[in-house]
């Protein structure tokens, strides 16, 4: 089945032009998202550039072209002027260098959607400095949240910042400004910062301060391992359950499917027994396996699940009564576009990531480039092919 045919409709984003400048992790997520649900995405990635991290490539081509060049940067914008969607991943004035700002490239294309995505933003103290996730986390006010009592903040891998205040957050900015551009029939400039898309993921934390949510230190509140009922727990092979019984009627069902007598238990809310009833659950949980409690809970609103592995999750029968995970072109194990649209659904590609290069002359063709022009742009060290190598 075609990606453009899935359900028998086109996917949401089908005819959008993307060009990606090649960076690290936010950047090629916003593109994959974009190419998930249907946009033609053009990853630009640098010349002499022997491999790539981006694992990301799903769905997208690659070209690659020396913008350190005049005739680098002249191509660009040739490339440019046919785009809806330009994303680019650098510190503050990078662009402007190359002589590839917005000022630039909006005069030569009004419609374009200029996406700059990157950890500090356009404007402020640290716009030019270098920095990751942590540093983002840090920076929104989010990581002071994060860890456990009596211990060091901790960053939840790079999910927060990276990817969900990142690429997630300019994403839908792009979506939002291809949207409007439907009604002005303009582009416009996105300031994607990656400690202003993280902070306002945490609006909820910020809102909650009057209910007395965060009332506590670090690590003694309801939602950041303080509370009994919100925690993870040891089972007897080793494995793990997740625990988040926090409405009463819940709790109440944990605590039966745990065999414990509530009539001789504290209150569910009576902070100073928590650290004790910790140790009384971890204990009735250690008893049995991770199979054996999903035995006990499924079926039931107790609000515990298993913590599974990356081996396990997709075997798992919720998972693959919703196909939430399925194999590429590799045999690799990678999970489905979210979320789920009826009409218009993503249909992400099987086949394998592109290799640095491999389309650089169709693209340049398909954006009006002559045979005698990308021939000079070769010759010139400018651009570079790339070919699949034979298994022979």
């Amino acid at each position: 089945m075609s990606r453009q045919s899935a359900g028998g409709a086109a996917m949401a984003l089908r005819g959008v032009r993307v060009l990606e400048v090649a960076g690290l992790a936010p950047g090629p997520l916003c593109g994959m998202i974009l190419a998930d649900f249907g946009a033609q995405v053009v990853r630009v990635d640098r010349t002499r550039c022997a491999a790539t991290t981006d694992v990301q490539a799903r769905g997208k081509r690659s070209l690659a072209l020396d913008l350190k060049r005049p005739s680098g940067v002249a191509a660009f914008r040739r490339l440019c002027c046919r785009a809806d969607v330009l994303i680019e991943p650098f510190r503050h004035g990078v662009m402007e260098k190359l002589g590839l700002g917005p000022d630039i490239l909006l005069q030569e294309n009004p419609r374009l959607i200029y996406a700059r995505l990157t950890g500090f933003g356009q404007t402020g103290k640290y716009a030019k400095s270098a920095g990751h996730d942590i540093n983002y986390l840090a920076l929104s006010g989010v990581l002071s949240k994060l860890g456990r009592k009596d211990e060091n903040p901790y960053a939840p891998l790079n999910l927060l910042a990276d990817f969900a205040g990142g690429g997630v957050m300019c994403a839908m900015g792009i979506v939002t400004a291809l949207y409007e551009r439907t009604k002005s029939g303009k582009g416009q400039i996105i300031d994607a910062s990656m400690v202003k898309g993280v902070a306002y993921l945490s609006s909820f934390l910020w809102k909650s301060q009057s209910l007395g949510i965060w009332s506590r230190p670090r690590g003694e509140n309801m939602l950041d391992s303080g509370a009994p009922f919100y925690e993870t727990y040891r089972t007897s092979d080793g494995r793990f359950v997740a625990v988040g019984a926090i409405e009463p009627q819940f709790y109440k069902q944990l605590i039966k499917g745990l065999g414990l007598d509530s009539d001789k238990l504290p209150s569910q809310w009576s902070f100073s027994n928590w650290p004790e009833m910790k140790k009384k659950i971890a204990s009735v949980f250690a008893q049995k396996t991770q199979a054996e409690w999903c035995i006990i809970f499924d079926g039931t609103d107790a609000c515990v699940t298993p913590v599974l592995s990356f081996d396990d999750v997709c075997l798992h029968q919720h998972n693959k009564q919703r196909s939430s995970f399925v194999k590429n072109d590799q045999e690799e194990i990678i999970p489905r576009p979210a979320p789920l649209l009826s009409r218009t659904p993503a249909v992400p590609s099987l086949k394998r990531d592109p290799f640095i290069g491999e389309h650089t002359e169709e693209i340049l063709l398909e954006h009006g480039f002559t045979k005698e022009e990308i021939s000079k742009l070769y010759s010139d060290n400018v651009i570079e092919f790339s070919k699949p190598k034979s298994n022979l």
